[in-house]
């Protein structure tokens, strides 16, 4: 979910009662005011560096906004360092060992440096970056100005994590021939697979080609692809170098704290379509790497299917035209290449999480926003008649002007399913982000008679209950809760206060574990206006408080764990918020007083599912995907000898084309629309087709079918 949205729905309070400040050469005075936030300083002197004056601001609001504030000390100075090393050239193809020695002399010197507002570790870094940027354009024109000899029996690891820093510049060079040489092998794998083609296809229209003409157009292809990254990494400016030095401090807090320069904040405030204009998935720049952090619900990647959170892109294509390299590209410059036209297609080349290159072709479109709201489907499966609500985000009125509430259209369709009569309720929120804090709570009630749903804890140690009061209670029947590893924030939230109740059974698997809530302070606000010259200073999102669950436990690193866990393709790897660096930590409160159900008999029916879910070929096939996956991720290295890497890459292929099994129709199991909405939209075809496109899917989802059938076992 959008982050400046957060802000919006959850307005934080913060005490005046703050710890102690750090006098330093700008700051005079740091206010923050019991409701709104503020911070007021006075700057001492027009003449002090503005990245001394952003850093002095963004460490302030740190150290007296954020949820668990740090000490500046050397076990600070010596984390930062390692990740700063890691942003710098995660890759390990720029910097050579004695460059880490050289920038290790200041190990332990960034605290001191922070606290006296001198820069002179990251005036070097960005010295040396720079500098073995020029080196490597020189030798990567050299290495592939001749031939690769493709007979050498050599490998070439592919995860920056698991690399080391050359320990000379002979061995750097070694390494770059490999890397350049994995570059052009899967190129010319590539078009020596369609010559197979042709050949098979006896096409005497096509002419085939020898090896050295192909090995040569595979080395100018990838030549083409470096001299465009190289003219993007030098584009890289000191101010942008910068931002990811303070970026790499706000890092040590939180993986959610983060300082957005004045462009970067614009951005974050678009909505997500408008930031992917056309396939609508939201980017971060990761390292070297463009990485999906969400998809939009309704979007053309969200129908289209395979692009996920978490998936690095590598190369874009416009059609079927040549892919461009965009590891190490700018953000701005890779959305330029992504968004484009209705009807367009864009193809999207991209590592997954377990370490596999994919080609992903996605129609742009425009998003359509009714795809984002609740809506409801008839399931029947073993004899049952199952409702079932899909809930994408917890969406509200955020602008007052009469928009929609989930909390509303949810209560709608219960309404709508008793109408029919049905023998349970499915709530799906798989993949959906989180949203407005007040309508989950709202939500929750509908299922309950009243009582607590979650607890909110601020830093200074303050615990508030939100409750629901009304004695009403919607819906009393059987329900199932459906999560996923992207299921976050207040997605967490109902599926926690709803097993804490026993008035659910959550099933699927382990959800994200965010339990944190931000919200931005905009550095401009806390300039006087003699200072507007400097403006704008950009923005500081910092984590302020910590949800927790009605029985005491934060969703925090753990998420929802289901009563009735179903097996994952990426099951065996770590996801969710624990992947992240340097997460908030798990701990509890005091558990709320509330009343449970106890009509749920959860032994039996997770006995029954397990019973199912064994005899089950999809869900064996789910369980061996998720093997092939975790050994895939610990396996990130390619031998670059041919007759070796087209064997693998064949057998890969042929791994996954058993899997194709698990996109049919699971049989026994069937989903239809309410007659009351076909009959409403029968007057709008566009909107009619996307639904039966919907029901389409529904029947394909193993997982539904077994959240279905647990349905019929609570009766």
């Amino acid at each position: 979910m959008n982050e400046a949205t957060k802000t919006n729905r959850l307005r934080t309070f913060i005490d005046t009662n703050m710890l102690p400040m750090k006098k330093n050469k700008i700051v005079k005075a740091f206010l923050i005011s019991a409701v709104f936030g503020l911070l007021s300083f006075t700057i001492a002197t027009l003449s002090i560096d503005r990245n001394q004056i952003i850093l002095d601001i963004v460490m302030s609001g740190l150290n007296n906004a954020h949820y668990s504030p740090k000490t500046i000390d050397d076990n600070f100075s010596e984390k930062f360092f390692d990740y700063y090393l890691k942003r710098l050239d995660y890759s390990k193809k720029f910097l050579v060992q004695s460059d880490v020695n050289q920038l290790a002399a200041y190990k332990k010197e960034v605290d001191d440096e922070i606290n006296n507002g001198t820069f002179k570790f990251f005036e070097l870094s960005n010295e040396l970056i720079n500098r073995r940027i020029q080196e490597k354009e020189t030798w990567y024109k050299e290495i592939l100005s001749k031939p690769f000899d493709y007979t050498v029996d050599e490998e070439y690891e592919t995860d920056g994590e698991k690399m080391k820093f050359a320990a000379s510049d002979a061995q750097l060079k070694n390494e770059w021939t490999k890397y350049l040489k994995y570059q052009a092998l899967y190129r010319l794998n590539e078009m020596m697979d369609d010559q197979e083609k042709i050949k098979a296809a006896k096409d005497t229209t096509a002419k085939v080609l020898p090896f050295d003409t192909l090995e040569a157009s595979a080395r100018k292809k990838v030549m083409k692809l470096t001299d465009d990254w190289f003219k993007r990494l030098k584009k890289i400016n000191k101010k942008q170098r910068y931002a990811d030095y303070v970026n790499s401090i706000t890092a040590m807090y939180d993986p959610h704290t983060e300082f957005f320069p004045p462009v970067e904040k614009k951005k974050f405030d678009q909505s997500m379509s408008g930031q992917l204009e056309g396939i609508g998935a939201r980017l971060q720049q990761k390292d070297d790497y463009i990485k999906i952090t969400e998809i939009v619900v309704g979007s053309p990647s969200y129908k289209q299917g395979e692009l996920k959170a978490g998936d690095l892109i590598m190369k874009v294509a416009q059609g079927d035209k040549e892919p461009v390299d965009i590891v190490g590209m700018d953000i701005d410059e890779a959305i330029e290449l992504i968004k484009g036209k209705k009807g367009t297609e864009v193809r999207l080349t991209v590592k997954k999480t377990d370490g596999t290159i994919k080609v992903i072709p996605i129609v742009r479109d425009i998003i359509q926003l009714d795809e984002t709201f609740a809506h409801s489907a008839i399931l029947e499966a073993g004899k049952k008649k199952v409702g079932y609500i899909k809930l994408p985000s917890f969406y509200s009125d955020f602008t007052k002007n009469g928009a929609r509430r989930c909390a509303i259209d949810v209560k709608k369709e219960v309404e709508k399913l008793k109408g029919e009569s049905v023998d349970g309720i499915i709530i799906d929120v798989r993949d959906n982000g989180g949203g407005s804090l007040q309508e989950v709570v709202q939500m929750s009630g509908l299922f309950i008679p009243k009582g607590p749903i979650v607890q909110v804890k601020r830093k200074n140690g303050v615990t508030e209950e939100l409750k629901d009061y009304d004695d009403s209670q919607v819906y009393n029947g059987p329900m199932v809760v459906m999560v996923n590893h992207n299921s976050a924030s207040a997605s967490e939230i109902l599926a926690a206060a709803l097993q804490d109740y026993n008035r659910a059974v959550v099933v699927g698997t382990q959800s994200f574990g965010k339990g944190t809530v931000q919200s931005f302070l905009d550095l401009d606000n806390y300039l006087l206006p003699q200072f507007d010259t400097i403006k704008p200073l950009g923005s500081v999102k910092v984590t302020m408080q910590k949800f927790y669950r009605i029985n005491g436990g934060t969703t925090q690193l753990r998420g929802v764990i289901p009563d009735i866990t179903l097996p994952d393709a990426y099951s065996q790897i770590e996801t969710g918020e624990k992947e992240l660096d340097n997460p908030m930590p798990w701990d509890e409160i005091a558990k709320a007083q509330y009343t449970s159900f106890t009509d749920i008999n959860y032994s039996k029916l997770k006995k029954a599912s397990d019973e199912r879910v064994k005899k089950s070929k999809s869900f064996q096939l789910v369980e061996q995907e998720a093997k092939e996956i975790k050994a895939k991720k610990d396996d990130s290295k390619y031998n670059l000898k041919l007759e070796k890497y087209r064997a693998e890459v064949k057998e890969l292929r042929a791994q996954n084309k058993k899997y194709d099994e698990l996109k049919n129709e699971v049989k026994g199991f069937d989903a239809a629309l309410l007659k009351m909405d076909l009959d409403a939209m029968q007057n709008d075809t566009t909107k009619l087709a996307r639904e039966k496109n919907w029901i389409k899917a529904i029947k394909k989802d193993i997982y539904l079918h077994e959240a279905s059938l647990v349905i019929g076992d609570m009766k």
